[in-house]
């Protein structure tokens, strides 16, 4: 007898091996019309894996996220099989699964072109249509290299002959096309369905590497129903409208340019916004016990060597040698090689540092050490994407250095202050991530269980759910992560809260315990926004610009309608400003309508009209965003009313 037990707890038995299917069968016919695929102990197989053990499990179905990324897979590989119908002796490279979608890479003289997409989509349809049953092989690798060189797919075969020799390799029937994949797929092309739509076209080298020769890319993206890819392209239509970077321009808040590839040129108004926003979130630390530093950009590579950031990080990481410029004196040398600086892309070695700084007592921990540190990432070209992927960011960034048995109360306090500035932000739709060891780590496995464990009881304990994300961890420990919904529905991963036993011994720090012995501190790395270049642009998105009034580069404009008012409206601006808020006047000898639809495009929250009778009757004519309505209010209940929506949440 075979004891099979699903997801719920309950267990099944049957008296003989059976495949997915026929286990999705037994439990109900319904079931197994929606089957993909099976997981055996949390393994994704095909349908047709033959189940011959106890097992706990599962069938998955489109609504999973299993189910999705099996959709997606078999889509890219539907899209693989109707490009080489439509185009022969096009190559296929690979074609991975991505965020909401699919690309395949293929190699082919001629360019493809926009109005290609819908050819290619029509055939999908078609093969959909042909319900190809989809079968897995298993061949030798010698030989399934043999069989990809003769028909022409050099890439595939350059691929295949990476694996070790001696190893069998899984090949994928898909009617008479095939290719080579670890699988699992759909039982056959009629299960894909037809709700998958091809976005884009774009370039992209052999192996990422840009020595190598370039493919030509094709995107996509697949759901498990019409109605959710529906809610997906109206989507993509509304982040297109929201894009930072056009509202970046139409309010003049920042921008890039070739020659400072990753970094930002900030305009007034946006640094204004920045500023905002650091100064909240100084309040916000202070108030809980934090202590801000500052550390130094330019660092001697033994530290990055000895946090274990140099083998794991050297390639995204701006390498400079120690030398004197001008001068033909070289650079100091050690163990044989010349001395290396690099601008740092992270503070935790910075920080340690300064915890060595005399001698630390278990009575000074917890030490929440905070700074807004700039730091630097040596990202590929095509990776930067306007200020949510840049080269030089700075992070709210702290280390809380505590005992063993501080690491919850510590974890509490980080989580609730976290919720606190998400909420004050706008964003209410929260979700917590616990991810574990990855394969590639340091540490003991006694040490790693310690901190998982530690992690996991904290937010048990204050009543947070949160999902386990399996070797997803930090190199030298586990974290929790946080991932926002926006106004549109995108989730973003922000805040990151990283428990480390490694690095304090790695950098040898310690304090002194109650005891009178030397100890180890534990090292919690966290940051509430993260990067605050990625964070604004996330801001941007979320708002369309329209920020509240306290994050709002420019809160108020006075603007007169006749020249009559002039002197009025700098009385108006001078008031306003003594509030403490950010005020421009428009003089100009423009027709009102056309400077309230400048100021409007501008996103400016609230116009104050003023003209010949509200500069006589001291009044004016309130304007908001996104209203049409305009109400009269006196000057004194103006300034109260504005002075009261631009204080920062946390002065309220």
């Amino acid at each position: 007898m075979i004891q099979l037990k699903l997801p719920d707890g309950s267990v099944r038995e049957v008296e003989a091996p059976l495949d997915g299917l026929a286990f999705a069968e037994s439990i109900a016919k319904s079931l197994a019309k929606k089957a993909l695929a099976i997981k055996i102990d949390g393994k994704m197989k095909d349908l047709s894996t033959v189940i011959d053990r106890d097992a706990i499990v599962e069938v998955v179905t489109p609504q999973t996220d299993d189910g999705l990324e099996i959709l997606r897979h078999d889509c890219a590989h539907v899209m693989a099989e109707a490009v080489q119908e439509l185009f022969p002796g096009t190559q296929v490279t690979i074609g991975p699964v991505i965020e909401n979608g699919f690309y395949y890479d293929f190699a082919r003289a001629e360019p493809f072109k926009a109005e290609d997409l819908e050819k290619i989509e029509a055939k999908m349809r078609e093969i959909v249509d042909r319900n190809e049953t989809i079968t897995r092989e298993v061949w030798k690798r010698d030989d399934a290299v043999a069989y990809f060189k003769k028909i022409g797919e050099h890439y595939k075969a350059e691929i295949i002959e990476s694996i070790p020799a001696g190893e069998e390799v899984s090949v994928y029937r898909q009617g008479d096309w095939l290719d080579l994949c670890r699988g699992p797929h759909l039982p056959s092309t009629g299960k894909l369905g037809k709700a998958f739509k091809l976005t884009k076209l774009a370039g992209a080298y052999w192996r990422g590497d840009s020595r190598n020769e370039m493919l030509q890319r094709i995107y996509g993206t697949c759901w498990a129903t019409e109605a959710d890819l529906k809610a997906y392209l109206t989507m993509v239509e509304e982040a297109e409208r929201r894009d930072h970077r056009k509202i970046g321009r139409e309010m003049d808040l920042f921008h890039l340019q070739e020659e400072a590839q990753g970094s930002v040129f900030w305009h007034p108004k946006g640094w204004r916004i920045w500023q905002a926003l650091e100064q909240y979130v100084r309040r916000r630390i202070d108030a809980t016990g934090y202590v801000e530093v500052r550390t130094p950009q330019l660092l001697d590579s033994k530290f990055w060597e000895q946090s274990g950031h140099w083998g794991k990080y050297r390639e995204n990481m701006f390498v400079v040698p120690d030398e004197v410029p001008g001068t033909d004196e070289e650079a100091p040398v050690l163990s044989g090689k010349a001395k290396l600086m690099a601008i740092k892309p992270m503070n935790c070695p910075a920080h340690v540092q300064i915890f060595k700084q005399g001698v630390k007592s278990y009575r000074d921990l917890p030490l929440r050490m905070a700074e807004f540190g700039c730091c630097h990432r040596n990202e590929a070209h095509g990776a930067l994407h306007g200020l949510m992927r840049v080269r030089q960011m700075t992070q709210d960034d702290a280390h809380i250095f505590c005992t063993e048995d501080q690491i919850k109360a510590e974890t509490s306090a980080f989580v609730s202050l976290l919720e606190s500035v998400y909420d004050d932000m706008g964003f209410t739709d929260l979700k917590v991530r616990l991810a574990l060891r990855p394969e590639q780590r340091v540490g003991s496995d006694e040490t790693w269980e310690k901190a998982e464990k530690a992690l996991e009881e904290a937010l048990t304990e204050i009543g947070r759910e949160f999902t386990l994300a399996p070797g997803e961890g930090a190199f030298y420990g586990p974290k929790l992560e946080f991932h926002l919904k926006d106004a549109i529905g995108r989730s973003w991963q922000l805040g990151t809260l990283q428990l480390d036993f490694n690095l304090p011994e790695r950098l040898d720090a310690s304090y002194i315990g109650e005891d009178g012995a030397k100890h180890r501190p534990v090292m919690l790395h966290r940051a509430i926004l993260g990067s605050l270049e990625r964070f604004i642009g996330i801001l941007i998105e979320h708002y369309e610009g329209r920020f509240p009034l306290w994050l709002a580069p420019v809160q108020a404009v006075v603007a007169t309608i006749t020249s009559d008012a002039d002197e009025y409206a700098e009385k108006v601006a001078a008031e306003l400003r003594a509030a403490g808020l950010r005020v421009e006047l428009d003089l100009r000898n423009e027709k009102i309508n056309y400077k309230v639809r400048e100021h409007s495009v501008g996103k400016v929250p609230a116009i104050l009209v003023a003209g010949k009778r509200e500069a006589e009757e001291g009044t004016l004519s309130v304007r908001r965003l996104g209203s049409q309505d305009q109400k009269t209010m006196a000057l004194g209940d103006v300034v109260a009313a504005l002075a009261q929506e631009a204080t920062p949440p946390d002065l309220r």
